[in-house]
């Protein structure tokens, strides 16, 4: 890997876009780093020399708007599809599912991506363009069709590339069969090694590349931590090493990157358990599910929906810390769907107050003090889930400085430098901070 200083001349030596480049010949590289916060980078003496050069040279937005709920696998689904839950239908980290009609539902990770993701993305649309497409590590995209390289969130000793990179000495069988007995950040070393060896070797016109390990980091010790700028810290050298593959492999001068976040981070310090409100008010056969600074709330049954909603309400509402229960009547300036038109729709959503954030638990005190740590989740309108965005290379205007944007315009921009055309996104192409 080449030191950060020469990295950095080659960011800054960009060539300019060209019209005339083909759509085979073009190449977008979309990497978020979870949890990273747009504010965070306000901060002078952040330890990010290569978003910092990356932002010189591109566009830089004051941070991008999340969706409702501000989690993980909804705003991924959103940055690719430009729709939001209410349309997409990615509600959880996973997708919500029953055993029966009136069993409790549980969130399951690993359906097919046709099954949970209700609209077209992106990397559909540049598959079916001919174009060749890749992942690692991306969310809510299990067996999706479209992807034509893949080293995902659990890697499989039958997989693809997984054989490839063993075969080149990239990465040994062990490597694989204990991936998740790892560390995060260890993890984040693996994702980014697959990353970079797909650019080199396969050169994918879309690459959609996705690090965990700060995440984990904020939820743990609380964003504006040491250990937060520090997860930070190498997280940008992850980055670094993605901007040098595109160069190793020969595609630096036709490769767009985007570095996104999918969510901001809020400190928390009570902890509000609302499945164990529900239980101490007698509601039998509601599930509560716990989103950070949400908490969406549903009625196993739907034919007892009229007689618990109201006393779900009146429980969750008398909660200390709950700032406010929202009906399905308030879901439209959510962008969220109601029951009645989705199985992930809740029959109520519970927001926290600044300091709060819900977590599960059936039993003892409703509301517990947390010594430290964070969590997102809140209310997209609040500042503090702001996303980070900086696009830079390729059909990038240099030193653009943009407002919030919304995180809608991301798939409909990557479709235009791309030479796609996408339809029926709420979003639009960011057409200021493009040549």
């Amino acid at each position: 890997m080449l030191p950060i200083l020469a990295i950095s001349a080659l960011i800054l030596g960009a060539a300019p876009a060209r019209a005339q480049i083909p759509a085979r010949d073009r190449y977008v590289v979309l990497i978020s780093i979870d949890g990273f916060p747009a504010y965070a980078l306000d901060d002078p003496r952040l330890p990010a020399p290569t978003l910092r050069r990356l932002a010189a040279g591109g566009a830089v937005a004051r941070g991008m708007r999340p969706v409702n709920p501000t989690v993980t696998w909804p705003n991924h689904t959103s940055m690719v599809t430009g729709v939001d839950p209410s349309v997409h239908q990615v509600l959880f980290n996973g997708m919500l599912v029953k055993a029966t009609p009136t069993s409790p539902p549980r969130v399951d990770p690993w359906v097919d991506k046709a099954q949970m993701v209700h609209a077209a993305t992106v990397y559909d649309l540049a598959f079916r363009a001919g174009l060749t497409t890749a992942q690692v590590d991306w969310v809510a995209i299990t067996n999706p069709g479209t992807i034509t390289w893949e080293f995902a969130e659990r890697p499989s000793l039958n997989g693809a590339i997984e054989k490839e990179m063993i075969a080149a000495g990239e990465a040994t069988e062990s490597d694989i069969v204990e991936f998740h007995a790892s560390s995060g950040a260890w993890r984040d070393q693996m994702w980014t090694r697959a990353a970079a060896f797909i650019m080199r070797r396969h050169k994918p016109n879309l690459l959609l590349y996705h690090l965990l390990n700060l995440d984990s980091i904020h939820h743990t010790y609380g964003p504006r931590t040491p250990a937060g700028l520090t997860g930070i810290a190498l997280a940008d050298s992850r980055v670094a090493e993605i901007v040098e593959a595109a160069r190793a492999a020969g595609t630096f001068d036709r490769t767009t990157f985007f570095v996104v976040s999918d969510h901001g981070f809020k400190t928390v310090k009570h902890t509000i358990h609302a499945a164990a409100a529900a239980k101490q008010a007698g509601l039998e056969g509601v599930t509560v599910i716990a989103e950070g600074g949400t908490a969406l709330a549903y009625v196993n049954d739907p034919a007892e929906r009229s007689a618990l909603v109201p006393k779900l309400k009146q429980a969750l509402a008398r909660i200390e810390g709950v700032s406010h229960v929202y009906e399905p009547a308030e879901y439209g300036s959510l962008g969220l769907p109601p029951a009645a038109r989705s199985s992930q729709g809740p029959d109520l959503l519970a927001a926290a107050a600044d300091g709060y954030g819900f977590a599960g638990g059936t039993e003892g005190p409703i509301v517990t003090e947390q010594a430290q740590g964070g969590s997102h989740g809140y209310l997209a309108s609040d500042p503090e889930m702001n996303e980070l965005f900086i696009a830079f290379g390729r059909g990038i205007r240099p030193g653009t400085k943009l407002d919030v944007i919304r995180n809608l315009d991301l798939a409909p921009t990557i479709a235009v430098l791309l030479g796609l055309k996408m339809e029926g996104t709420a979003g639009s192409p960011l057409r200021v901070a493009l040549q």
